[in-house]
């Protein structure tokens, strides 16, 4: 086969028209331009990031978690340009384009509202930001830090270094604790319960030396011991200390609770368990048995 007849072969394949958009033409030639101008603006959508990235955010000394929404916006933006751009180069009307994808919404809409939900709910993190990447939250069961923020859902890194896929509607219409939304510092409240027996100066006393003498608790604001109440075998104590590390409070609580048992221990200081008292009676002559023994 000559070169002339694969230059006439592949033209008529380029040539081939596959469909219509508003009375449009598209051929293999079109659609082959369109994807590569797509991945032009991908590809400037990557450098441009790199930039931001690297060169900078680093001078701005911006917060890790507005650098991750500027450059998922920064790399929207370009994406929808991209697309515009691509459109106009094959030659499609952009405004009978947008009625067609108007009367398409309608029908799709009704099968994708899960996906609509999750993407608007997206763009509500980016753009309100009640959780950002780097944050430590806890939603339903699921404790780790947000690790990514994208169009569909969001992808947290529990403390097992399990990835986990969350939609982004849970974070808009449920309820989700951010440990490190605003302020670092975070409360811990330990309960626990001590025989009626113990001195109360010396409970206190060793409530507040645990707070004290553990590192990673905060002297401003200081602890608190409070007496909260009364069970049935023991005075229920609470200790509130403050530390400045959220992301350390499951082992900053396992020291504390290990602390406490051995400065009870220390000063005699008894921890009840609960306790029943069982009363066992002699039975009662039945009136039958009565009657029989007389009756003989």
């Amino acid at each position: 086969m000559s070169f002339s007849e694969v230059s006439s072969l592949l033209e008529k394949v380029f040539d081939a028209k596959l469909f219509e958009i508003n009375k449009q033409p598209i051929t293999v030639a079109n659609l082959i331009m369109f994807v590569l101008v797509i991945s032009v603006f991908a590809v400037l959508s990557r450098i441009i990031r790199r930039i931001l990235r690297g060169q900078v955010f680093p001078r701005l000394a911006i917060e890790e978690g507005t650098q991750y929404t500027l450059l998922r916006i920064t790399h929207y933006l370009i994406i929808v340009i991209g697309a515009l751009v691509a459109f106009q180069f094959i030659g499609i009307d952009l405004t009978g384009l947008a009625v067609i994808f108007g009367l398409l919404s309608v029908g799709i809409g009704f099968g994708l509202q899960n996906i609509t939900s999750n993407f608007v709910a997206g763009l509500i993190l980016l753009f309100e930001r009640p959780i950002k990447v780097g944050d430590r939250v806890t939603v339903g069961n699921t404790e780790g830090d947000v690790v990514a923020i994208n169009i569909r859902s969001t992808t947290i890194r529990s403390l097992s270094n399990i990835a986990i896929i969350v939609p982004n509607s849970e974070f808009v219409s449920s309820t989700v604790i951010n440990w490190t939304y605003a302020d670092q510092k975070i409360r811990l409240e330990i309960d626990v319960g001590v025989s009626y027996s113990s001195d109360l100066d010396t409970v206190l006393r060793c409530l507040r030396e645990v707070a004290e003498e553990h590192t990673e608790v905060l002297t401003d604001p200081g602890p608190e011991v409070l007496h909260s109440g009364f069970d049935d075998s023991s005075w229920k104590m609470r200790l509130r200390a403050w530390i400045g590390n959220p992301r350390q409070h499951p082992q900053i609580r396992s020291a504390l609770n290990c602390a406490i048992v051995r400065k009870f221990r220390e000063n005699r200081v008894e921890i009840p368990f609960p306790q029943r008292d069982v009363h066992v009676r002699s039975p009662l002559p039945l009136p039958l048995a009565n009657a029989a023994q007389s009756g003989g």
